[in-house]
């Protein structure tokens, strides 16, 4: 139930197509995914199996047709532009099929903390729906008179605010979590959570004193281990109205991306250059594998929107908190006067070692990810990382 709120409250962009499983010998744990990789066979609508039907005949024309210009360059141009065509009317088919009835059944929504993730998905999520309740519990009175007084920053109006556990929780559908680690919080309102209500996580990391994710210390927190539960959402600039695209997993490498983007700021701080940047989050990614398959993730998963298309924003774009740690410390500066500068966290700083920890625990190699802990710590130079790094022995991919 918490998958198919998160697909139908935030927006989603499906892929037409599958994405190849890779085989690894390794125990699967049982996860929520949205990441889309098209429909199941025999979810084709009519149309869409009526499209197929001369998708020989195009694609025939089309390798047939006379290289260059002319008439053949027409035709191919024809058949790119009714490929194009069907996709679209398959997008439209599939959204009109799988549109669920939980927008239409839900009344209530409640949005713990107000941070810029929460708040962002508060509005989303009452965008849906003109009577549908948003309530936001927070820790800030003042705060919540701003929301619901003046709807600061645009809110909609159906967004109320309240620091009362009971209040906020009451007839809820649906919560999402959006409050950092812990356990306290979710203690202290346990006794206003009812049972069944489907949590939806949008917290990431690991709990560094016992290296627990959100999937392990909501439900325990709650004192509920059977309370519903999906976790790890990704999405980006949806407070700003862009497209988002949503992947809900049980497996949360978000932690570990992020220590990746330190060290992907180093490289570029460091002026190495754009291969050395590709070796470095290739290599990176494969640890990130090699971890989370050994905790039970599907290697499909990681290959998606959840998994590599996180790890490519974090580690590429200017705003990512963690790749600008990294610069900063390619760059020569001192750790403590990048933390100290800084208004925001970088969760990669903290992380880094329990993520290391975690690879110990699971008996995985983590070079790229083990330098940044040692960087971090204070026990490498950047420099010398990265000579060291230059040297492991080229090993076979698993």
């Amino acid at each position: 139930m918490a998958a198919a709120a998160a697909a139908t409250f935030l927006p989603h962009t499906p892929t037409p197509r599958r994405r190849l499983a890779v085989a690894v010998h390794s125990p699967t744990r049982r996860r929520l995914s949205l990441v889309f990789s098209g429909p199941p066979d025999g979810a084709l609508s009519v149309a869409a199996a009526e499209e197929k039907a001369d998708a020989g005949e195009e694609a025939a024309a089309a390798v047939s047709a006379p290289r260059g210009g002319g008439g053949g360059g027409k035709e191919r141009r024809r058949v790119v532009r009714k490929a194009w065509e069907k996709l679209v009317r398959w997008s439209r088919s599939w959204r009109r099929r799988n549109r669920s009835d939980v927008v239409e059944t839900t009344r209530k929504v409640v949005v713990l903390g107000g941070g810029s993730f929460g708040t962002a998905m508060a509005a989303q999520v009452a965008a849906k729906k003109a009577d549908l309740e948003v309530s936001m519990l927070l820790r800030d009175d003042l705060v919540c008179r701003s929301i619901n007084h003046s709807h600061i920053n645009w809110l909609p109006e159906n967004i109320t605010a309240t620091t009362s556990a009971s209040d906020a929780l009451a007839g809820a559908d649906f919560c999402f979590h959006a409050v950092p680690f812990s356990s306290s919080f979710l203690e202290g309102i346990s006794t206003h959570v009812d049972p069944k209500l489907p949590f939806i996580s949008l917290s990431k990391g690991l709990e560094l004193n016992t290296l627990r994710t959100m999937s392990q210390i909501i439900p325990q927190a709650l004192g509920n281990p059977r309370q519903p539960y999906g976790g790890g959402i990704q999405g980006q600039k949806v407070g700003s109205c862009c497209s988002a695209a949503v992947g809900l997993t049980e497996f949360e490498d978000k932690h570990i991306k992020n220590v990746l983007a330190i060290a992907a700021g180093i490289v570029e701080g460091m002026h190495l250059g754009n291969n050395c940047m590709a070796a470095l989050v290739a290599q990176g990614c494969s640890e990130i594998r090699w971890l989370a398959t050994k905790m039970g993730a599907k290697p499909t998963t990681l290959s998606g929107l959840s998994g590599s298309g996180d790890i490519m924003l974090t580690c590429f774009v200017n705003l990512s908190r963690n790749r600008n740690v990294g610069l900063r410390l390619g760059s020569g500066e001192k750790l403590d006067e990048i933390m100290n500068s800084m208004n925001q966290v970088a969760e990669g700083v903290s992380t880094a070692g329990a993520v290391i920890a975690l690879a110990q625990k699971y008996h995985v190699k983590m070079p790229v990810l083990t330098a940044v802990a040692r960087i971090i710590d204070n026990e490498l130079t950047p420099k010398k990382a990265v000579m060291e790094l230059m040297n492991l022995p080229q090993v076979e991919e698993v």
